[in-house]
């Protein structure tokens, strides 16, 4: 793979009929944080899961940030770019159809931006906990491409009204949202899961 290539885990798919799962882990995490999840939600989906290349005091991330919910956009951009790339030379490496993203915090945020950036790298999208990732984005056609956002309540970092404006965005692009605002804070909860693993399933079965 070129220089755009990620430091990344690649586990083969068990069961043909799952799409792909590209998952995308939050701050401070790596490409092991999320396999898990990915195995809960989707069992037997092929699973590729890159790590952020950008350190925030050691930490990675997908993106830099200049404070907290203050994005820097030009950054989102250029990061954004570098992973659609990574995600079309992995699917020729390991042979995988267009993958749909699972993405926390922040790495749902760089999924977002993917979506209205570059909409045919991704089949669709979960989003835990993501924001409005640019404030002037592109408009993009995403053509009916499923899209899931779990948004906390009592969320500390993202505020209802972003999250309810990153749902808007998404659907005037042509995405089919499902926004879903569950009783829970910035971390990931059971009904996250159990609500994942259901909207999979029925992308699944679309697709078949």
């Amino acid at each position: 793979m070129t220089e755009s290539s990620f430091i990344h885990r690649f586990e083969p798919a068990t069961n043909a009929g799952s799409p792909p799962l590209l998952l995308l882990h939050g701050t401070g995490r790596d490409e092991n944080d999320l396999l898990g999840l990915g195995k809960m939600i989707s069992p037997g989906a092929a699973l590729l899961s890159p790590r952020g290349r950008v350190l925030e005091h050691g930490m990675p991330r997908f993106f830099r940030r200049l404070a907290e919910g203050v994005f820097d956009e030009d950054d989102v951009r250029r990061r954004a770019r570098e992973l659609g790339d990574f995600v079309g030379e992995a699917r020729q490496r390991y042979g995988i159809a267009t993958p749909v993203a699972v993405g926390f915090s922040n790495g749902a945020n760089i999924a977002a931006a993917l979506l209205l950036l570059q909409p045919g790298v991704l089949a669709g999208a979960i989003l835990m906990r993501a924001m409005v990732p640019l404030s002037d984005p592109p408009k993009a056609e995403l053509g009916g491409k499923p899209v899931l956002l779990l948004s906390g309540q009592a969320d500390p970092i993202v505020p209802a009204s972003n999250s309810a404006r990153l749902a808007t965005l998404l659907s005037e692009a042509g995405a089919r949202v499902d926004h879903r605002v569950l009783p829970a804070g910035h971390q990931l909860s059971q009904a996250d899961v159990t609500l994942a693993r259901d909207w999979i399933g029925n992308v699944a079965v679309e697709a078949a």
